[in-house]
């Protein structure tokens, strides 16, 4: 049976609860934006086909709950994961001083050579921005990783952070003759949230 994409990425998201992680998805496979989100509980996923550079591209994204009590679950997700897209809230100095702490997660569990990209959201709260871009650039720089900040609340960079990560991905597997490799578990039915409301607020 003939496939109807030429590349299929798992992407997964992390950071800490309330970045907007959630958001960010919901934006970037349904471009849609709600105040408050419900909080993940365990994982998420959403399917969204793109096409990037005449190739067809089916993203399989993953939204991991950021509390440390799912940290065990979610963990288990980064295995097998092409891409791994790092979200903190400009907002939160905290959120963003956390990085570090997934990204030991990310080279503990995830697989060598896997691509990152860090993203700070909620970029539109600019009154009450608590890390300037250019300390958030300063330090994707060390690691030699991409960085963007957006929005899902009104869209700004979403699409071109999945769309960067994206491109690396195909450049990185026709460089090794792999394109026709599955990423992931095979996955059937409808995109299934679980959770509590939470009020969390995601722009």
């Amino acid at each position: 049976m003939s496939r109807d994409y030429d590349h299929l990425f798992k992407l997964v998201l992390i950071g800490d609860s309330g970045v907007g992680k959630s958001c960010l998805l919901l934006r970037f496979a349904d471009d849609a934006f709600t105040e408050s989100y419900i909080t993940t509980i365990g994982v998420d996923f959403r399917f969204r086909t793109v096409k990037i550079d005449n190739k067809t591209v089916k993203l399989q994204i993953w939204d991991t709950a950021g509390q440390e009590r799912f940290r065990t679950i979610t963990s288990a997700y980064y295995r097998g994961a092409d891409g791994i897209i790092m979200v903190y809230d400009v907002t939160s100095q905290e959120s963003f001083d956390h990085v570090n702490d997934w990204l030991n997660e990310v080279n503990r569990y995830a697989s060598e050579g896997t691509c990152k990209l860090l993203v700070g959201n909620k970029s539109d709260i600019s009154d009450n921005k608590a890390v300037s871009y250019e300390t958030a650039k300063a330090f994707a720089d060390s690691l030699s990783i991409p960085f963007l900040e957006t929005s899902a609340k009104n869209a700004q960079n979403v699409e071109e952070a999945f769309f960067t990560m994206a491109s690396e991905l195909i450049t990185i597997r026709e460089m090794v003759g792999d394109s026709n490799r599955p990423v992931g578990t095979k996955l059937t039915g409808n995109t299934k949230s679980s959770g509590n409301s939470s009020g969390c607020s995601c722009n």
